[in-house]
């Protein structure tokens, strides 16, 4: 089984973080996105992946190199943002076989190993979560057996309260192909995009059957609001703690708090939901739902809501800040005007 992984997007929900770094790789709980995905892979014994590339293709090409060396990795880049099934069709020279496609814009938790049990009459599997807020998100209606029948985007009515998560197993990966030419050849939609659900629609129409597949947690990683809601689930069970390696002085920390090995914080008092990572310098501060990227520096602030990027320079503010990578925020005080 082969893994499909679109990562061209410019990620403009994210700006101004993803100016200089891709979405993918930008950090939540002192992990980039795409880490937490090609884990999930080779845990699940999937080394091959095809990457569907573009903006700062290059760093996310030396990453994949630098950290991920035992995955087989095939890029083709996506030259017009066409869409979800104009990014996979790029893919169809390494499909022979199973496919496992991911969008590097959510985390989350699911069971993998249905792929190997999955009865042989099915063409495939759409992981799914119920969802209160089903008018936000395309929908999955389905039949008594829990197959998908289709998928409707953004309902005015209850249909379904199963949203689509961008989750996605493919036996028939030639069934899928010739839907996502159909979807290509009919036109885009109203955004000017083609969408893979639409090929999905194609299969089913042509028989096929795709199971449904439940979906433990589901975290968006899309923007900023709720990458900082990821970053507060992720510190709340498996990656929250303070390191032994970090310097921690004079200080009150959350036990819903992270700081990794080698950060220095004194006089500080650190709330709940708040990432510190490596080499990060923080001082004389008040943190709470905030992350602090590698190697930057806090001095004087009172931040909430923020996002400090890595190499930064934050000092004697207050408030919600987003600043990029190597930047330098220096206030006249807390409260005070920014320059």
């Amino acid at each position: 089984m082969k893994a499909v992984i679109p990562l061209a997007g410019k990620g403009t929900r994210l700006r101004p973080h993803t100016h200089l770094t891709p979405k993918p790789l930008i950090r939540v709980a002192g992990k980039p996105v795409l880490d937490f995905i090609l884990d999930d892979l080779l845990a699940a014994g999937v080394s091959e992946v095809v990457f569907i590339v573009g903006h700062l293709q290059d760093r996310i090409r030396a990453h994949i190199a630098a950290n991920y060396p035992g995955i087989r990795a095939h890029y083709v880049v996506q030259e017009v943002q066409d869409g979800t099934a104009g990014a996979v069709a790029l893919a169809r020279p390494w499909a022979d076989g199973e496919l496992l496609i991911l969008f590097a814009d959510t985390l989350f938790e699911v069971d993998l190993t249905i792929t190997q049990t999955l009865d042989a009459d099915r063409a495939g599997v759409i992981w799914a979560r119920e969802v209160e807020d089903y008018q936000r998100f395309g929908v999955i209606v389905t039949d008594e057996n829990g197959d998908m029948t289709r998928i409707v985007e953004k309902p005015s009515e209850p249909v379904s309260r199963l949203a689509n998560i961008g989750l996605y197993y493919i036996r028939d990966h030639d069934l899928l192909f010739e839907g996502i030419e159909e979807t290509l050849a009919r036109g885009p939609g109203p955004a000017g995009e083609y969408y893979l659900t639409d090929a999905f629609q194609y299969m089913v129409d042509a028989g096929a059957r795709i199971a449904t597949a439940p979906v433990r947690t589901w975290l968006d990683a899309g923007k900023v609001d709720a990458l900082l809601m990821a970053n507060r689930y992720l510190v709340d069970g498996i990656r929250g703690g303070v390191d032994p390696a970090a310097v921690v002085s004079e200080s009150v920390v959350s036990p819903l708090a992270r700081i990794e090995a080698g950060a220095r914080v004194s006089r500080c008092r650190i709330g709940e939901n708040v990432t510190i990572e490596a080499g990060a310098r923080v001082r004389d501060s008040v943190l709470r739902d905030t992350i602090v990227g590698r190697g930057a520096r806090v001095e004087g602030s009172r931040l909430r809501r923020a996002m400090v990027g890595g190499g930064a320079v934050v000092a004697n503010c207050e408030g919600s800040l987003n600043v990029v990578d190597h930047s330098q925020v220096l206030c006249s005080g807390a409260g005070g005007s920014r320059s």
